[in-house]
């Protein structure tokens, strides 16, 4: 029985700035997705895995795209890719939840995403 978690390690600025090359990240193993979640990829043809951010479920998989729009190596170049497991949290260099944002949405964070964090308050509007 193969374990329900493995470990995977960002090379490339593809998912910056969520993540940046040497991060490491916990990945759950599952075969499904919801768009926004952040996913590791197998593309058919291509060796390794590639982390991207799942965009929408297609005919022969899932379109997944970089968050870095200017470096990112992805469905645009290879077709829609097959989900292998989606990615819970980065633990290093600091430990953090990788969250989900919607598809298109770019650049902002919200409440549980990566360097993001919840108003306290003493916090002004």
């Amino acid at each position: 029985m193969r374990c329900p978690v493995f470990a995977v390690l960002v090379q490339g600025p593809s998912m910056a700035p969520t993540l940046r090359a040497g991060d490491a990240l916990l990945v759950r193993r599952t075969g499904r997705a919801r768009p926004g979640q952040v996913v590791v990829v197998r593309f058919p043809g291509e060796a390794g895995l590639f982390v991207k951010r799942a965009q929408r479920h297609v005919a022969g998989g899932w379109w997944v795209v970089g968050d870095n729009p200017y470096g990112s190596d992805d469905s645009a170049r290879y077709g829609p890719g097959e989900v292998v497991g989606r990615v819970l949290l980065r633990y290093w260099p600091r430990l953090s939840w990788v969250g989900s944002r919607r598809p298109g949405e770019v650049g902002s964070r919200r409440p549980g995403e990566v360097g993001s964090r919840r108003p306290t308050p003493g916090d002004q509007a």
